[in-house]
């Protein structure tokens, strides 16, 4: 494999000491710390994700002269070694591509499908009556992988063809054949799973050794899924969905309890789907579409928000944090409503993206009193047409962009190593309505529309996206993980870049807020003045104090060309990677 990138495991493990400062020598990426208070700079490529090794890996990418996809799927494989409780093989996500030759942006849906055995009353117990326990802990939670189709698609169809599959997936598959060294955050994340994970004799085999939780310092081998990754390297897909993969991955899940068979996994298909898009202040917005909700409430909200001047309310006031507040409970009554797979039922995405439809929205807000969430139904459409999920952006020398989110749920999934594989897998299905009004693990009250069918992609909060500034050039590229929270994550990453003039890890590092609608409470990070929480009680809101929300993975480009990265401090080990 003589003139491959086997050399970047080694490469990122030394480099990660220390922080290269911009300008320094052009052989070595250029990385962040992760408490960083200014954005990485650099002006031939930048890659930033929640884990500074992989991010290396990618940047290194982009070094030998691979695009923006090259680098995303490298760095996609690595994740799912260094990231093991987000990164996968075992989940899916959506990932936005620019091309910026053309002009044209691609959303590639590579979510998880359910099984063609799965029923409506899936997740429904004796009674008739939803058991989360069903959707959440058993194998009937676990949707058909999209990740290892996705990356693998991107690679064919949108990568420069400067690099082969197996030189991109090499560096994951070394990391995982030589391991890792155990950092204190993951070392920290198995004990708090530890419960979860142990009752799967291929989980405990792998991630407690001799029954007891890696420390920090200690080297975590995955010899299994090395050999996974290594075969998808050599074969593609079919590696994964076809042959011995497939076996032990539907044996797993049916052991488990769960209906997914080797033929369910040989029928998964990706889909290209057109972006939504919008506007916010002269700025154009594209996002994911469904099965994604989060491209079109995102610009929902973003639409009710352009009624009002936040610039002048100001960062952290109580008036700006009550229009908030007010325009994304409406949002997600809307989408408890209306959102499901677009292939299975018809979401009105014009109707509820248009500007009409937001006046109407702004319209219903009090300005200085919050509405009760049970006073707020679903809007009238007819006179308009995931904690633990991981993000990566990137931009190389020529302007090409990708925006990618994935995920496996919960961290670690549903906690489950198919056996033989090293491949961790989802509880995606979870994302379900298993019945109309019950909320799912992040609270979420979903309708019919995205009631569980055989082949179906449950909706999803992922948002990855892209701004384009007044003039249509590429502005920003971000995402988060988050669950429920992604969209308004998200959401206030763009206003503080466009309303209050943050620089991109200002933007990133700010304290957020969150309301879904149900429950009806405004969760709060620590950071915003103690005055401005008093006010907004006396406004209404229920205010309730939230330790972290989302861990945002951005890039900005800056009006003479320099690429700024950005990593969300609220996660350690993560990192912006920039290439001279």
């Amino acid at each position: 494999m003589r003139g491959s990138v086997l050399s970047v495991a080694v490469l990122v493990l030394s480099v990660m000491v220390s922080v290269e400062p911009a300008g320094a020598d052009t052989e070595a990426p250029i990385i962040s710390d992760s408490n960083r208070s200014h954005p990485v700079f650099a002006r031939s490529g930048m890659v930033v994700s929640q884990e500074a090794v992989a991010s290396a890996i990618g940047a290194d990418v982009l070094r030998r002269g691979g695009n923006a996809v090259d680098a995303a799927v490298a760095t996609g494989f690595a994740l799912a070694v260094t990231l093991p409780r987000a990164g996968n093989l075992g989940g899916g996500g959506f990932m936005l591509v620019h091309l910026a030759e053309a002009d044209e942006t691609i959303a590639i849906d590579y979510r998880e499908t359910a099984p063609a055995a799965t029923t409506r009353d899936v997740f429904l117990d004796e009674d008739g009556e939803a058991d989360p326990n069903l959707s959440r802990f058993t194998g009937l939670g676990i949707g058909v992988p999209g990740t290892v189709a996705g990356l693998t698609y991107a690679h064919q169809t949108y990568g420069s063809g400067t690099f082969t599959l197996l030189q991109l997936v090499e560096p994951a598959f070394r990391l995982a054949l030589d391991g890792i060294v155990v950092s204190q955050d993951l070392s920290r994340s198995l004990d708090r799973a530890r419960e979860r994970l142990i009752q799967y004799p291929a989980t405990a085999e792998i991630f407690f050794p001799d029954g007891e939780t890696p420390q920090p310092g200690d080297r975590l081998k995955q010899t299994d899924l090395a050999r996974t990754l290594l075969r998808i390297g050599e074969r593609g897909s079919e590696a994964f969905y076809a042959g011995d993969v497939a076996d032990q991955i539907a044996a797993s899940v049916q052991e488990a309890g769960g209906r997914m068979t080797v033929d369910d996994l040989a029928a998964y298909n990706i889909v290209e789907r057109a972006p939504v898009t919008g506007s916010y202040r002269g700025h154009e917005i594209q996002s994911m579409p469904p099965p994604s909700s989060g491209g079109i409430h995102l610009i929902q909200i973003l639409n009710t928000l352009e009624g009002f001047d936040l610039a002048a309310s100001g960062f952290g006031s109580a008036q700006t944090m009550h229009l908030m507040a007010e325009a994304m409970k409406r949002a997600y009554a809307d989408r408890s409503e209306y959102l499901g797979d677009p292939d299975f039922v018809d979401v009105p995405i014009t109707r509820l993206t248009s500007k009409a439809y937001a006046s109407d929205i702004a319209s219903s807000i009090h300005l200085y009193s919050a509405t009760p969430s049970a006073e707020i139904a679903p809007g009238d459409l007819a006179p308009y047409e995931s904690e633990e999920t991981t993000h990566v952006s990137v931009v190389d020398r020529d302007g090409n962009a990708v925006s990618n989110t994935y995920t496996l749920n919960f961290s670690y999934g549903v906690g489950l190593v198919a056996a033989g594989t090293g491949v961790l897998l989802n509880n995606e299905l979870d994302d379900f309505a298993a019945q109309p009004g019950v909320p799912n693990a992040y609270g979420l009250v979903g309708g019919e529309a995205n009631a569980p069918e055989p082949n179906k992609r449950p909706l999803s909060s992922m948002s990855p996206t892209l701004v384009f500034d007044p003039d249509g050039e590429l502005l920003l590229v971000t995402g988060s993980p988050g669950g429920s929270r992604i969209i308004t994550t998200v959401l206030q990453v763009i206003s503080n870049v466009i309303d209050h003039d943050m620089n991109v890890q200002d933007a990133s590092a700010a304290p957020r807020m969150h309301h879904q609608w149900l429950p009806d409470v405004l969760f709060i990070e620590p950071g915003f003045s103690p005055d401005t929480l008093r006010l907004l009680g006396h406004r209404g809101h229920v205010v309730e104090e939230r330790r972290t929300t989302g861990s945002t993975q951005s890039i900005r480009i800056t009006e003479d060309g320099w690429l700024a990265g950005a990593s969300d401090p609220r996660r350690p080990g993560a990192g912006a990677v920039g290439v001279e």
